[in-house]
């Protein structure tokens, strides 16, 4: 737990996948080829938190969608990699861009396309439901599954680890 702890003190990056991570995988299409995708609010509140603290955020995903785009647009995610089907490239552009080194980054994942990131951060996540070899390579499995809560979770992870989660939750203790 301690070195979990000591991983999460040193993040200045935590990047998610959407489908499986930030939702719970379905993909619900219309007969107009519309896709929809359901989020969790109280991940998208922790997310805004967690930049609050100081941490951005960024999305990797290997599909593209307006939904997608909207909503991290709403949770104030400047970070948005859309159409990635090899994730390696866009998270070393991102790193690089924030000048960080690996060290820095955690990544949340559910499937084996998130390994080659995961094995290259400093601190791997994987959601509850993750692919067995996902979960494998983590250095931490979330309670939560995908889409319900896992991002929550992992945002006030890091906050409690940074010493930013109290200041955080003691506005609405008043």
């Amino acid at each position: 737990m301690q070195d979990l702890q000591t991983k999460a003190a040193a993040i200045r990056l935590v990047i998610f996948d959407v489908d499986g991570v930030l939702t719970d995988s379905s993909l619900f299409l219309g007969d107009d080829g519309q896709e929809y995708k359901a989020f969790n609010s109280k991940d998208g509140h922790g997310m805004k938190m967690l930049q609050a603290a100081g941490v951005p955020i960024g999305i990797i995903t290997g599909r593209t969608s307006q939904v997608v785009r909207i909503r991290m647009q709403s949770l104030g995610v400047e970070h948005v990699y859309q159409g990635k089907l090899d994730k390696l490239p866009a998270y070393e552009e991102l790193r690089d861009k924030l000048n960080l080194n690996d060290d820095q980054v955690a990544y949340v994942g559910d499937d084996v396309v998130d390994l080659p990131v995961m094995t290259r951060v400093g601190l791997a996540i994987a959601v509850q439901d993750a692919h067995p070899l996902t979960k494998q390579h983590a250095h931490h499995v979330t309670s939560a599954a995908g889409g319900r809560g896992a991002a929550r979770e992992v945002c006030e992870l890091l906050m409690d680890a940074q010493g930013t989660l109290d200041a955080a939750l003691a506005p609405y203790l008043r």
